[in-house]
């Protein structure tokens, strides 16, 4: 039987849009993004550490793996986390979700080998996370309507938040007690904060009681596929910016390590606000209309780190690129409530767009990886290059789905 408690409708009737509830599934939301991209935010600590030999030694594009895979499972476990979703199954995804998480970053604080911290770090955290991602942006879309940008926008910057946590906590312990215990404090920080969100969240939307794996309608939905192929190029640039942004101030001479593990935080800091100003804009001027104008913004960004020559400079276009970036994780969700008629589909729709659109990091991460290790320096200018590149060719591809929908104009929202 499915194990969430029983939905209150069967999604005809309009969504409450506020009151105790829905805030409370906004704040269980906003736990399940710390512990899922928030842990993937602070990836970039971990890729300047493992950058050390101190643990094992890897090259670049190895070590990117982990990261990629990672970020990859998260979003390619919804296809069958959705349709999961959707039948109900909510309490019993967010305990077997958080249990995985947890297990994986216990099992990385005992890692000493390269293919042990992949096992850990890519694949069980990674999966792990897609049983908790698809419940944290396919809950709150049912309980919110006309305030749904803010809603999820709130909700996400969970991860930013996370992504300020675990770098600082990373950073303080491995210098005092070393990476093993630093890395199960961030596991004692899940454990105790995934109970809540099995005592707060609650399904809105009637389930379906059998329901197939895949919506094959949306392979034939224009918009949505072309929407799903802007975010696969914008997850690969996003896969640059988020493994590359700590090591590359410290390999440049710009920063010490200590301070490079700070940048994380600042960057996860400046994004927090990219999650909810955006969204909240894009209730009153549209959410495509938001995403393609940040999209462009956030691929200049990522080239201006090319001219930066000391740690102020660093400091500054990583709030400044964390801001812009933060558009990449609340808005997706919005998009893909907008491109799907059926609601009570949300979970699969969701599921189903995020697995394809998770390919870019699995391109990303490695892509970034080899082009730096490409020349006998290391190739910091083809790495920002590609990985600006990616994100305004989506930014581009974002505003061809919002001309497919409601033409030229300007002054339409859409």
């Amino acid at each position: 039987m499915p194990s969430s408690s029983n939905p209150t409708d069967d999604g005809s009737s309009a969504a409450p849009d506020g009151g105790l509830m829905a805030w409370l599934q906004v704040a269980g939301a906003f736990i399940l993004f710390f512990n899922t991209w928030g842990i993937i935010s602070a990836f970039s600590v971990f890729q300047t550490y493992y950058e050390s030999g101190e643990l094992f030694r890897a090259s670049s594009a190895n070590i990117s793996w982990i990261g990629s895979i990672q970020s990859f499972l998260l979003l390619f476990t919804g296809l069958a986390a959705g349709p999961i979703y959707d039948m109900g199954y909510l309490r019993t995804m967010l305990l077997a979700g958080g249990s995985m998480v947890v297990l994986g970053l216990m099992m990385l604080s005992l890692s000493t080998e390269y293919w042990q911290a992949l096992l850990a770090q890519a694949f069980c955290i990674g999966i792990g996370g897609g049983l908790l991602f698809i419940p944290g942006v396919s809950v709150v879309p049912t309980w919110f309507s006309r305030r749904i940008g803010l809603a999820l926008g709130v909700a996400s910057s969970g991860s930013s938040l996370g992504g300020v946590v675990y770098p600082i906590v990373l950073s303080r312990l491995i210098s005092r007690v070393g990476f093993a215990w630093a890395v199960r404090s961030i596991g004692f920080i899940a454990l105790a904060t995934l109970a809540i969100p099995v005592v707060i969240l609650r399904t809105r939307v009637q389930v379906a009681k059998r329901r197939a794996a895949i919506d094959r309608s949306a392979f034939g939905d224009g918009p949505f596929m072309t929407f799903t192929l802007a975010l696969f190029f914008q997850f690969m640039g996003q896969a640059v910016v988020i493994f590359y942004i700590s090591y590359y101030p410290e390999q440049r001479g710009y920063t010490d390590r200590t301070l490079a593990f700070y940048i994380a935080a600042m960057f996860n800091g400046g994004s927090t606000l990219g999650r909810i100003l955006p969204n909240a804009m894009s209730d009153h001027i549209g959410v495509f209309n938001t995403m393609t104008p940040f999209g462009v913004c956030l691929g200049i960004s990522m080239f201006c780190l090319l001219a930066v020559r000391d740690a102020a400079g660093i400091l500054a276009e990583a709030v400044v690129t964390g801001f812009l970036s933060g558009v990449l994780i609340g808005l997706p969700p919005v998009c893909f409530r907008a491109l799907t008629a059926d609601k009570s589909m949300i979970g699969t729709r969701n599921g189903q767009g995020f697995a394809m659109a998770a390919f870019g990091y699995i391109v990303g991460g490695p892509g970034a990886g080899g082009i730096l290790r490409s020349s006998e320096t290391l190739n910091w200018t083809g790495l920002w290059v590609f990985g600006s590149t990616a994100i305004m060719v989506g930014a581009g591809i974002v505003g061809y789905v919002r001309v497919r929908k409601v033409g030229w104009a300007l002054k339409v929202k859409a």
